[in-house]
């Protein structure tokens, strides 16, 4: 029986991470995910020359000047800067809301029009509320419009995001959205973070150098695995029909509720669907990423994979681009889990679960599905970076 400090379930971003730290204090540590590949919603897929995010768009971006040293001494970024756009009925939006977004709206030329405009629907939205004896938004349609007003609301977030939650904005939680990003400046950046970029050569690379040395095995599921404590209470022994080990601790970054056989019942979450498609055109939208806020087109976005990495007139270099249509959809047993809904009633769930998890003293949950907590890539390494590993 093979016997390490840490069998490390899931290969993504949480796993990968914690394994090099792990490896760099001289532990021993086993990686197993059950998929087929490494990366886990990171990997990249090569096709003809462009990196194409499998599973979706990720943007690495930070204040953490640390963070981002660590990132590039693994594998060096590029310069990538996300601006999506947003399509809606034959016209463009320039996302985050600023002046840009103001100018093709109403018109607007300078940062005054814009906010009297604004100020203008959002009083007008906060007075019919009044009226009606309502006192703070209840749901996220209302948070929503006292926000940005209604025409802002109308084009660019109602029918985006019903489609992202399935869910009619009136019967969202108004907590959702807890603040509109208002700029009143010519800046389409969608991040103010000091650094921002994408691994040069794809998220593989970064996961291939976390990875560097550490023993890793793809296609295992966790839970067909039999796990059981040694006599002694200290030492797990995990078999099956591929692999017999024993570990210290388990570090364990898969959904919170099938560690525990989905005992309390299922946390809800979203998923998506890709439709990726290979064009003979060099360029087919301009830019990374397109949100389609129509309710009436069924995709939430399309993304062009080459403008990841290829800049300006470079995008010609290649005679052929990938697109990838993203559609949201509700979570299934047997689907890939995305986004927690993290309303009132599934937070109460977790927290149940997360009381049981508890009394796991040696496993670590860690990660978007271990924690049921939407996050972004960088808060994730500066988890691992503050996590006590021994």
């Amino acid at each position: 029986m093979q016997q390490y400090d840490y069998l490390i379930v899931g290969a993504g971003l949480f796993g990968a991470a914690f394994a090099y730290r792990a490896k760099r204090m001289g532990r021993k540590c086993l990686v197993i995910d059950k998929r087929t590949h490494l990366g886990g919603n990171l990997y990249c897929e090569h096709v003809a020359g462009i990196q194409v995010h499998k599973y979706g768009a990720h943007i690495f971006h930070t204040d953490n000047s640390e963070v981002w040293k660590w990132v590039n001494d693994i594998t060096p970024f590029n310069r990538f800067a996300n601006s999506p756009l947003a399509f809606y009925k034959g016209k463009l939006f320039n996302l985050p809301f600023n002046m840009n977004t103001f100018y093709q709206m109403w018109g607007a030329l300078t940062p005054e029009e814009a906010m009297d405009i604004l100020e203008e629907q959002r009083q007008d939205i906060l007075r019919k509320m009044k009226e009606e004896g309502v006192q703070q938004p209840r749901n996220l349609e209302e948070q929503a419009l006292s926000l940005v007003g209604r025409d802002i609301y109308e084009t660019l977030i109602k029918g985006y995001t019903e489609k992202q939650w399935g869910r009619k904005c009136n019967q969202l939680p108004a907590f959702i959205i807890k603040r509109l990003p208002v700029r009143l400046v010519f800046d389409n950046n969608y991040f103010n973070h000091a650094y921002q970029g994408i691994p040069m050569g794809g998220y593989n690379r970064l996961i291939g150098g976390f990875l560097e040395g550490v023993e890793t095995r793809t296609g295992i599921d966790f839970f067909s695995l039999q796990r059981q404590w040694d006599e002694a209470g200290q030492v797990y022994r995990i078999s099956g029909d591929q692999m017999e080990v024993s570990c210290r601790q388990i570090v364990f970054t898969g959904q919170l509720d099938e560690f525990f056989g989905f005992c309390l019942g299922h946390l809800q979450y979203r998923s998506l669907r890709f439709e990726h498609e290979t064009l003979l055109v060099s360029n087919y939208q301009g830019n990374a990423v397109v949100n389609y806020t129509d309710a009436e087109v069924p995709y939430t976005r399309i993304i062009e994979h080459k403008h990841f990495e290829y800049f300006g007139q470079q995008v010609y270099d290649l005679p052929h681009t990938v697109i990838s249509r993203e559609f949201s959809t509700e979570w299934k047993p047997g689907m890939e889990p995305y986004y927690p809904v993290n309303d009132q009633l599934n937070n109460a769930l977790c927290q149940r679960y997360q009381a049981l998890a508890q009394h796991e003293k040696n496993v670590i949950f860690g990660g978007r599905l271990a924690e049921y907590k939407y996050y972004d890539m960088a808060p994730i390494l500066e988890k691992i970076l503050a996590l006590d590993i021994r």
